[in-house]
């Protein structure tokens, strides 16, 4: 019993000392300590780098600038995410970190080139639009387009995310500048009006690339850089002096494009891409072939965004200018603007040492005080059996007969998960695997999310033969709906809600709404596919031998007595969900800004790690807390050890409400419902897989507590 109550101390100091740990805190802290500890391993580099980098902040050198102190700047502030090697000694550029294998694209003088559109999307809705959605001129004709790229295609996860590769409007020669020129000139209607001005009230940003390149806007009097340019704006009555809101349009695109010279001379490098959006209410005067003229933002000349008192439609012309200019930025470290503001390596490296110590300290704990228990128990009980009198069984033993009673509930439905928690565990091992080797690039849209559906397909048949592995070892029979059931209802569930879901987004004529032939492609994928490999994998799972185990099962099930107040749901699944997410929270709030807040997520090691200490600590978790249960003479389980971890779904679905919350500033009803209908369905997968991984865990330590013990 003291053993017992050490356990379960041990367990709840375990809690606490997370819940007080800067894994608990906010992200600022963590940024905070390592803002403290740059300082130290500052001094450890060359000191003159140290010593020009304080400088040029003292003299107020901005970093996101075409110049060679703002390069620098940025260099040295990047610099440990440039690291690689074991040790992280050795230095290689972001386009290796970010584009690895990737050569740069050679472009002669007066080459025809094109601009690529991207989505038209905004941090306060995660409801993007095409760039054609909007009242832009239309695209050039396609025989002028690239040979390059019309073979590029767009894989599922792009066609999942909406992304189309479509030349934008603008057409321009290498290094020849392009005065300002008309476009074209359309006239938008009243509803094509109020939907603009929706879009300007929402911080819709336009997004297009150009030689992979995402546009940007710089300022470098302010020290700012963000990807793509806004449709409009909104001007408060302070401004223009009106008793209400004006909204005004960008009409005019003034586009630099910097170049680095070959150094044969054969051609030129694209090392930098800024717009700078104007709006300008055009006349006769304006862009008449003047190569001096450029238009400027001027409150005189600004494009209001409203139609005529009788609904009259709105004429807008459109123009764009480029302007090409020489850099000597390298061609290698033209991502480096990109990431400036981005989090710091050494905040995952933190987050992720914090959660590996909280894990080794429970690693070690558990290590020194089950084993000590454990073998005085299994040497106790060995000795009483030899005993000619024997002594009464106490403890855990005394449910030797019971342990590995098959569960008298829903033995189908545990099957099931358990198989779907292991498919959906070895797909993300494998991705993540995958990114860390440089086989997938997080980078280029859609990639990630592809390997992610195909590898999900194709461990079908690890759900297969897990599942019926475990259904088997509970002696149903039904095991052709064991296997129906693995193959269709998790997937049929998550089909089902995407295509709802898909509904109102085609409503809603946003950019992500998948088009009739990717959600066949989809459906084809989990029948033709995901289904027969589950099928090969639960003929394979039924051949094999039925798992064995040290114990017979007596015929009438042993009593179980009333349980402590940590022993019974919900108490153990609220104890056993909280160190699971404790070990990936931090890392969460990366991944999920990536996902909602349009952040670049690169470190994939990091990643896989989170995944490594995630199935850890569910392991240690799960042990923990099946002992417990055993010594309280319960032996049911089965379920308890699944929902015990896999609780941590919980914590996710209501950490992403406290994300929607206190991060998002989300517009709208369909915003809201799209993510947390994406959160609920990443938590329920979240939460199989846990509680996949602590039901096998704890039929594995029991299997081998109990093989230890002579039994008669």
């Amino acid at each position: 019993m003291m053993a017992n109550k050490r356990v379960l101390a041990f367990f709840v100091v375990s809690i606490i000392l997370f819940a007080s740990s800067p894994i608990a805190s906010h992200q600022k802290c963590v940024v905070e300590a390592v803002e403290g500890e740059q300082f130290v391993t500052r001094k450890q580099r060359n000191e003159a780098e140290a010593h020009a980098f304080e400088e040029l902040r003292k003299q107020g050198q901005d970093e996101v600038g075409h110049t060679a102190e703002a390069a620098a700047l940025r260099h040295y502030q990047l610099r440990k995410k440039k690291r690689k090697g074991l040790l992280g000694k050795k230095e290689k550029s972001l386009a290796e970190v970010l584009f690895p294998g990737v050569a740069a694209e050679l472009y002669t003088p007066d080459e025809d080139v094109f601009m690529m559109t991207d989505l038209v999307q905004s941090k306060k809705t995660h409801v993007p639009f095409e760039y054609y959605d909007l009242p832009v001129c239309p695209a050039p004709p396609l025989a002028d387009f690239r040979r390059r790229h019309r073979t590029q295609r767009k894989n599922l996860g792009a066609r999942l995310q909406g992304v189309e590769l479509k030349p934008a409007p603008f057409t321009l020669k290498v290094k020849q500048n392009q005065p300002c020129r008309k476009l074209c000139t359309m006239d938008i209607g009243p509803r094509k009006v109020r939907w603009l001005r929706k879009l300007v009230e929402r911080q819709y940003r336009v997004h297009v690339t150009f030689d992979s390149l995402p546009v940007l806007m710089r300022s470098s009097e302010l020290n700012y850089a963000v990807r793509g340019y806004p449709v409009g704006f909104k001007a408060p009555p302070s401004y223009t002096g009106l008793t209400h809101d004006e909204y005004f349009l960008y009409n005019h695109l003034k586009f630099t494009i910097t170049y680095l010279d070959e150094p044969n001379g054969e051609g030129i490098y694209i090392t930098g891409f800024d717009v700078h959006p104007v709006t300008l209410a055009h006349d006769d005067s304006t862009c008449n072939g003047d190569s001096s003229y450029s238009p400027k933002n001027s409150p005189s000349t600004y494009l209001t965004l409203r139609t005529g008192t009788i609904g009259e439609e709105l004429k807008v012309t459109f123009s764009y200018e480029v302007e090409w200019v020489p850099s000597e930025l390298p061609w290698e470290d033209r991502w480096d603007v990109y990431l400036i503001g981005s989090p710091d390596d050494d905040i995952h490296f933190f987050a992720i040492v914090n959660s590996l110590m909280i894990v080794l300290f429970l690693t070690g704990a558990i290590a020194t005080i089950m084993i000590r228990t454990l073998r005085k128990d299994i040497t106790t009980y060995n000795e009483m059996s030899m005993l000619e009198d024997g002594q009464d069984e106490t403890g855990w033993k005394l449910l030797h007969g019971d342990v590995f009673r098959p569960p008298s509930y829903w033995p189908m439905a545990l099957s099931v998960l358990v198989g779907n928690g292991a498919q959906i565990g070895v797909a993300f091992f494998i991705s993540m695997l995958a990114a860390v080797l440089k086989l997938l690039n997080p980078i280029k849209k859609g990639h990630t999310l592809t390997a992610l559906v195909v590898l999900y397909v194709l461990s079908g048949c690890v759900a297969g033969y897990v599942s019926a592995r475990v259904y088997k070892f509970c002696d149903a029979k039904n095991w052709k709906m064991n296997t129906v059931m693995t193959a269709m209802a998790l997937p049929g569930v998550l089909v089902g809600i995407f295509t709802v879901l898909n509904v109102f987004l085609s409503f809603a004529g946003a950019a992500t709404a998948v088009g009739f032939v990717t959600l066949l492609a989809l459906f084809a994928l989990w029948v033709c596919v995901s289904a027969p490999l589950v099928f090969i994998g639960a003929f394979f799972g039924l051949k094999a031998p039925k798992l064995e185990v040290p114990t017979k099962t007596n015929q009438i099930a042993r009593y179980v007595p009333e349980l402590p107040w940590y022993g019974s749901p919900p108490v153990s699944c609220i104890l056993g969900g909280i160190l699971p997410f404790g070990s990936v929270c931090i890392e969460l709030f990366f991944i999920m800004s990536a996902l909602w807040l349009h952040q670049i997520y690169y470190v994939m090691g990091f990643l896989l790690a989170v995944l490594l200490i995630l199935a850890a600590t569910c392991a240690q978790v799960s042990i923990v807390m099946a002992y417990l249960q055993l010594c309280s003479e319960d032996h049911r389980w089965w379920w308890k050890s699944f929902f015990n971890c896999a609780s941590a779904g919980i914590y996710l679905f209501l950490y992403s409400l406290w994300f929607l919350v206190s991060r998002l500033e989300l517009v709208g009803v369909l915003p809201v419902v799209v993510y947390l209908t994406y959160m609920s369905m990443i938590s329920v997968l979240f939460s199989i897989f846990c509680g996949s991984v602590g039901f096998m865990c704890a039929f594995a330590f029991n299997k081998t507590i109990y093989g230890a013990l002579k039994v008669d």
